[in-house]
């Protein structure tokens, strides 16, 4: 009965009338309580509107069937081959949809498509690998900013691959909380790449010499990605580096100069087959360390170098580098003392190498101690500036409490104008205020700055500092009049007259003011 009644009613309508009905009809197929007949009746009616000509129809169906777990998986996969702006809404958030289906969706669809699967929650590995194989860098940029994308790391290193020289790129995946460190790593050759190029295509340097400051900025990078990972993430780095062909007796080198320890066991480990425990033993005996040194197949000319720097790291202890995959000085130079005095020609290499290093190390204090200095200099400055900052307020704001509180209003000048004033004695004569030298009234001076202060305080702050007066003990009082009493008559009338005289004297500087 509802699908011959819809199917009448569509025969003329509108297609923005046929929309409002065929949403009303999927909302009352997914969320309504229909019985089986009816359900049947409703879903056969939504799969003939899939043959409407209009795409706003066939638009407004996706809209409300996208997001259900409910909708017709025949519904979902014709809408997802539909119109690029039909098949988006279904792509992007429909739970009916498998790997299989998202992946020929994208294999089949524009760029904007991918785009949209790659943004979709909880991608899956299949899914991901295939936008990592033919997405081009909006889609890449997209799939690497999707937190809950699940990426291998084979694919996050095929993506830098493929599109690994633009910067959106880079970031997108430096941003991710499930980084691995060998796709760290290669995001930092990447950028130590693209710097190269650009300073060879102006000129600026050799290419011989670009390629040696990208190779020992890779090294750095390497080392510095080991700081915040464990051991496990360490042995897929050296296996990494150790399969691209990067594992190299050089950063083997920086790594012992730059005590980190991980990171050559776990290179030791990988070469020669040897576990942790025995690598660690090693390393504290130089003979045991020389047959290791043979046994992962490094160069003979740097043992005596990697012998002088694992024992002068052991006394000088664990604090002697700078932090991160900063080089030790100290280590450095005991390396060349080892070397210089061995007469082999492949020991001048080797002490080039090691005076690059100790230059570096030399560069990397320096940056170090000028950091330091800057961010001492900033901080006193700030304060500096807090300080002048806030005098100038407190002196604002006294200036504003003088002027607007502590001004003689004009009626109060008027009054100490007209107010006669009695002339002294000429041999009495003292200053007077409110009178100039020829004795004539002048001009009121403004009150005392402190008392005005003290005047224009809350009186609850004044009661803080007031002093109460105190209740007398009557036991003191009453010892204080026995004394009194034994006094002589003469003494005490000697002593009341004084007072009397001290209290009846009459105060000059207060009648002159008068």
């Amino acid at each position: 009965m509802i699908i011959r009644e819809f199917l009448a009613w569509t025969q003329n309508a509108s297609a923005g009338r046929r929309a409002e009905a065929t949403t009303a009809l999927a909302r009352a197929y997914l969320y309504g309580d229909l019985s089986a007949d009816e359900a049947w009746e409703a879903k056969t009616a939504l799969l003939s509107l899939l043959d409407d000509p209009s795409p706003v129809v066939r638009r407004a169906l996706a809209e409300t069937c996208a997001a259900s777990a409910r909708t017709p998986r025949p519904l979902v996969v014709a809408l997802s081959c539909d119109v690029p702006e039909v098949a988006r809404l279904v792509l992007a958030r429909s739970p009916v949809l498998t790997d299989a289906d998202l992946v020929d969706a994208a294999a089949l669809g524009d760029e904007a498509t991918r785009t949209v699967i790659a943004a979709r929650h909880h991608l899956s590995h299949a899914v991901s690998g295939a936008l990592a194989e033919i997405g081009e860098l909006d889609t890449l940029v997209v799939l690497a900013g999707n937190p809950t994308a699940k990426i291998t790391a084979g694919r996050m290193l095929r993506m830098i691959e493929r599109r690994g020289d633009e910067a959106s790129l880079r970031e997108a995946l430096l941003r991710r909380s499930d980084l691995p460190p060998e796709v760290r790593y290669t995001i930092g050759l990447a950028v130590a790449e693209a710097l190269s190029h650009f300073v060879t295509d102006r000129g600026w340097l050799g290419t011989e010499r670009c390629d040696r400051m990208r190779r020992e900025a890779g090294e750095r990078v390497a080392l510095e990605v080991c700081d915040q990972s464990g051991a496990a993430a360490v042995a897929r780095l050296v296996a990494h580096l150790r399969t691209t062909h990067q594992l190299t007796a050089g950063l083997i080198l920086r790594a012992v100069l730059s005590g980190r320890t991980d990171f050559v066991q776990a290179a030791l480990a990988d070469l020669s087959g040897q576990d942790h425990v025995g690598i660690a033993r090693a390393m504290r005996d130089p003979r045991s360390f020389a047959d290791l040194h043979r046994r992962a197949g490094l160069p003979e000319a740097l043992l005596p170098a990697m012998q002088a720097a694992l024992s002068a790291r052991q006394a000088a202890g664990p604090s002697t580098g700078l932090r991160g995959a900063g080089l030790s000085r100290r280590v450095i130079e005991s390396a060349i003392d080892a070397c210089t005095d061995l007469p082999a020609p492949e020991m001048h290499a080797v002490v080039a190498l090691l005076t690059r290093y100790e230059s570096e190390a030399a560069r990397d204090e320096a940056r170090e101690a000028a950091r330091a200095i800057a961010a001492e200099a900033l901080a006193r400055e700030a304060a500096r500036r807090d300080a002048a900052a806030a005098d100038a307020a407190w002196r604002a704001a006294l200036e504003s409490q003088r002027r607007s509180a502590f001004v003689a209003p004009e009626d109060a000048v008027e009054i100490v104008a007209t107010a006669p004033v009695e002339a002294p004695a000429p041999a009495a004569v003292e200053p007077v205020i409110g009178a100039d030298a020829k004795g004539e009234p002048a001009e009121a001076e403004l009150p005392n700055p402190v008392g005005a202060i003290l005047d224009a305080l809350p009186e609850q702050i004044l009661a803080w500092y007031r002093t109460e007066p105190k209740e007398e003990d009557p036991e003191v009082q009453a010892a204080m009049q026995e004394v009194l009493d034994g006094l002589g008559a003469d003494l005490l009338d000697q002593f009341r007259a004084s007072r009397g005289g001290a209290e009846n004297r009459p105060d000059e500087g207060i009648r002159i003011a008068a």
